[in-house]
């Protein structure tokens, strides 16, 4: 009788193996590279940044999840109960390789640069998943990550509920009249901001929730000093929650450059956790109208409402 049921545990478990490979036979997938990467088997799939775990357990799929990322902070359970690869800017080849991947899903930007080359020549294919900072990135990035795995249906799924959700913000966003201008500090050092730009998620998060950058005049990340601060005006400090290492309001308020300003005069600090504010993944609308309504409290109370469709649709099956 056990070696029955073993058999058919052994039978059961070849068949499952031999449908996941066949599945995905023929996938195809056009990464951030502007490559085209062949999928045989997805079954030990590595995710390298907490996007694109979000969007695998959305869709179902943790199952096949055999190693994560350090920023793969939602849902807790990811880190808790998957082996991790270190932070995705700091991967280690060996250390992705050792958990025998069959498929390397990793967020462009991934480093560095030397682990991924690594990767890129061993024989698991290495899809690199575009990191774009805009409604439309976001839709692509779901589907991108669905299509890998093998599960376009579920992805479509998940991106009619995630566009839904944004529908529902930019009806929101349409009730600001004035919008504050915001600053998002990343953080002090040596009493010298670092701030956001255009062309970083804090500054696509700061205009979804229907606000201006206070930073106007460059892209990416910079160190600014204090005649910068007092010039750009900001109506709002915005940082991300990172435990000992969170910028306290305090903090910014008795900094020279930010105590003159309206920050300091109207005590205006919003700190939020980093990935829900800054991930780019499917809660991205409800984190963007949780921003507008610290940033516009009138907008609680006067019909910002926000049922999300993602928490009311059912897309892992």
């Amino acid at each position: 009788m056990t070696f029955c049921r073993t058999l058919t545990n052994l039978l059961f478990s070849g068949t499952i193996a031999l449908a996941s490979t066949a599945h995905a036979a023929g996938i195809t997938v056009h990464d951030a590279r502007n490559r085209d990467v062949a999928v045989t088997d997805f079954a030990r799939t590595v995710s390298i940044g907490g996007a694109i775990t979000e969007i695998l357990y959305a869709l179902g799929l943790e199952s096949r999840l055999v190693g994560v990322d350090t920023t793969s902070l939602y849902p807790a359970a990811a880190l808790h109960d998957k082996p991790s690869v270190g932070y995705m800017r700091q991967i280690s080849a060996e250390g992705v390789l050792g958990l025998n991947p069959t498929l390397i899903l990793a967020i462009q930007g991934a480093g560095p640069r030397e682990a991924m080359d690594l990767l890129e020549t061993a024989k698991v294919p290495l899809v690199l998943v575009p990191e774009t900072y805009s409604e439309e990135g976001l839709i692509e990035k779901i589907k991108l990550v669905g299509h890998a795995m093998g599960v376009d249906a579920r992805a479509e799924c998940l991106s009619i509920a995630v566009s839904a959700d944004l529908k529902q913000l930019r009806a929101l966003r349409a009730k600001v009249t004035k919008p504050v201008r915001v600053m998002f500090v990343m953080s002090l050092q040596n009493g010298r901001a670092m701030v956001a730009g255009h062309k970083t998620a804090a500054d696509e998060i700061i205009q979804l929730a229907g606000a201006a950058n206070a930073v106007e005049d460059y892209d990416g990340y910079k160190i600014i000093g204090d005649e910068a601060i007092v010039a750009a005006k900001p109506d709002v400090v915005l940082s991300i929650d990172r435990d000992k290492d969170s910028l306290r309001a305090d903090a910014v308020y008795s900094h020279p450059g930010f105590a003159l300003t309206p920050v300091a005069a109207n005590k205006s600090f919003i700190a939020m956790d980093g990935l829900y504010l800054l991930g780019f993944g499917p809660r991205t609308a409800a984190a963007a109208r949780d921003l507008s309504v610290k940033l516009y409290p009138a907008l609680a109370d006067g019909g910002g409402a926000f049922t999300s469709a993602l928490s009311a649709t059912n897309c892992r099956q």
